[in-house]
């Protein structure tokens, strides 16, 4: 793919994403102007670019989807559900011709626009099924022209023929290219009004076509002639960017230089700290004095350094969130339900890597929803509750983690009932003793489903565990809660980004490790001899009882004096033992990928050079247990 055609790829599927959501706003509220306006402007932005680069089916599917849009904000055309649906389904086509494209598929093999897409927007124009105002019948003269005609006045029209259009910025972008390229490769592209028009329409009105040979922009553009009638263009500045497009990958890897140029400061800066424990006299102390400015100023660059570039990294997740509505509505209208889904918290910014593997992730977390989730609107009144269930998203930042939480107010999950599922499939043993919280994890194991023939949309058993491992996939870890009758929330905890954490190092059986820093509360120190509740150590904490683990023991190494103990902030809150706390430090986080070791979930280098083992967010919340363990 050329690099022309690579930016208009980038910007046009840009405009197809806010169309979707457009669209979806427009379906609740038909008269909002503004909206209409922007799909309006959408359709015409991306049709010009498509036909300047020679994209036909793209052409037909926005022309007719613009007249559509013409229509309905000059009211010739009323805004119904037929409406809107020929749009979305106007806007799925140009999306998928935009992926392909993006795929690396050539322009002359992409599709024809479907007979299907054009007889609805057709319909929606028209207004069939209703009444529609008089002023409509122009907007269907104009639509009468074949959607082929459509095609070859993009693609197949001589040069010659070629018709200047300016564009709204005054620009004539068709013949301004004519005037650079080879004329083998010459693109002529027929205005507006005359793709749009019918024949019967050209016929009615001799007068026009004469007139539009009279006017000197007939000719191809020669790049003399504009300049001599707009002399500003020549004087005017060019349009200052705001932004570029960087390649990701150059992204990653100057944040690993960054995070190493952090770490390479830090160690100096201790290197430092033990040489001034000796003697300097002279010569040799004003050096060290000059040494210890120099490796200051190269610490706190490095770390400005590491802040802009993960400034550059962190993206807000409603980028992710804004594809869901469109997602959340054809699956209702599949299943026969009334679901809403309502979206907070989408400026809240996290690593662009989280954004980009949490929406599979979503996707199963919300087709489970409407699923298994929600009811039918007669199961609901029968209930006694509304008949249109609610789904929210919501995303915000907590202290050092990003807090995605999908909730609905559906029926709810059954922890008897999951367990007896997760037994009868031979997940778990007969003889299983599980709390609630355990019950409700049984549904992240694999093959586990509560559906006995598998659908489209679920009963496979193998949705939820794919969320689980993709969480913790980012160091994250997610946590269900569910009341029966009442519906289910999903919590997802994620570092705000992924190379460097905030952490808190330990040690405990000889081994350096690091906690991070998004679930530690509180140090406190440990007694000789604890409260026992059925057999298992407790402390007093601030008037509460909470369990005390040791780290040691839950990791699987040699036991050994634990009298420090650390408050982890869980959904259940617990103590974890360890041997010694030895402060805390940023580190830069290296995924462990040769080898997996429960609980660990990264390495790291601390400011002396030493190897440290990164415990994983999910082990802790869970309370240092790994996952319910599948059946011998």
């Amino acid at each position: 793919m050329d690099d022309m055609l690579k930016d208009f790829v980038v910007e046009a599927m840009d405009l197809a994403v806010n169309v979707e959501e457009h669209l979806l706003r427009l379906e609740r509220d038909p008269d909002n102007k503004e909206t209409l306006n922007a799909v309006f402007r959408s359709f015409h932005t991306i049709k010009g670019g498509a036909g300047f680069m020679g994209l036909p089916a793209l052409v037909a599917a926005c022309h007719l989807t613009e007249n559509l849009f013409d229509a309905l904000r000059t009211g010739a055309a009323p805004v119904t559900p037929i409406a809107i649906e020929a749009a979305l389904q106007a806007s799925g086509f140009v999306a998928d011709q935009l992926t392909e494209l993006a795929n690396g598929a050539a322009p002359e093999s992409l599709p024809a626009m479907p007979e299907e897409l054009e007889h609805i927007l057709t319909n929606a124009i028209e207004g069939k099924g209703m009444d529609a105002p008089a002023p409509a019948a122009a907007v269907v003269a104009e639509v009468a022209a074949p959607v082929a005609q459509v095609a070859e006045a993009v693609v197949a029209a001589p040069a010659a023929a070629a018709v200047s259009t300016a564009s709204a910025d005054g620009l004539d972008w068709e013949a301004m290219y004519n005037a650079v390229v080879p004329a083998g490769s010459r693109v002529a592209a027929a205005p507006v009004s005359a793709v749009a028009a019918a024949p019967a329409t050209v016929a009615a009105a001799p007068a026009a076509p004469a007139a539009a040979a009279a006017k000197p922009a007939a000719k191809a553009w020669d790049g003399a002639e504009r300049r001599e009638e707009r002399p500003e263009v020549r004087h005017a500045a060019p349009v200052k960017e705001d932004s570029i497009r960087v390649d990701a990958v150059k992204l990653d890897a100057l944040l690993e230089v960054a995070g190493e140029s952090v770490q390479a400061a830090n160690q100096a800066a201790v290197l430092l700290e033990r040489l001034l424990q000796f003697k300097f006299e002279g010569q040799a102390a004003t050096l060290m004095a000059t040494l210890a400015e120099t490796l200051e100023r190269a610490s706190r660059y490095s770390t400005e350094l590491q802040r802009a570039t993960l400034a550059t990294r962190m993206q807000p997740v409603g980028r992710l969130f804004q594809k869901f509505p469109r997602l959340v509505r054809e699956l209702a209208k599949d299943l026969g339900k009334d679901v809403e889904l309502t979206i907070e918290g989408a400026e809240t910014e996290v690593d662009r890597v989280v954004v980009d593997s949490l929406y599979d992730p979503l996707v199963h977390m919300l087709r489970n929803s409407l699923d298994h989730g929600v009811e039918s609107p007669e199961a609901r009144l029968a209930a006694g509750k509304p008949a249109k269930s609610y789904i929210s998203l919501k995303a915000w930042q907590e202290a050092n983690s990003v807090m995605i939480v999908l909730q609905d107010d559906g029926k709810g999950m059954d922890p008897v009932f999951l367990r007896s599922k997760a037994q009868q499939k031979g997940l778990i043993s007969e003889n299983a003793q599980l709390s609630n919280d355990e019950c409700f994890q049984l549904v992240f194991l694999p093959g586990f489903s509560t559906k006995e023939v598998a659908s489209s949309v679920s009963g496979r058993g193998v949705g939820m565990d794919v969320v689980k491992t993709a969480v913790e996939k980012n160091r994250g870890a997610i946590h269900i809660e569910s009341m029966l009758g009442k519906g289910t929330k999903f919590a997802i905890r994620l570092p705000i980004e992924l190379s460097i954490v905030p952490t808190m190092l330990v040690s405990t059986s000889g081994a350096a490790l690091a906690l991070p820093m998004a679930v530690v509360q509180r140090v406190v120190e440990l007694p000789e001899t604890f409260m026992e509740v059925g057999g298992a150590p407790v402390l007093k904490d601030q008037g509460r009882p909470l369990p005390v683990r040791s780290l040691a023991g839950a990791l699987g190494y040699e036991s050994c004096s634990e009298r420090v103990g650390i408050v982890v902030a869980a959904p259940q809150p617990y103590i974890l033992a360890v041997e010694a706390v030895d402060g805390t430090a940023d580190l830069v986080i290296k995924p462990m990928t040769a080898i997996t070791v429960e609980g660990i979930t990264g390495t790291a280098r601390s400011a002396e050079g030493e190897l440290v083992l990164v415990v994983g967010l999910s082990f802790l919340m869970d309370g240092c247990r790994g996952s319910v363990r599948l059946a011998a």
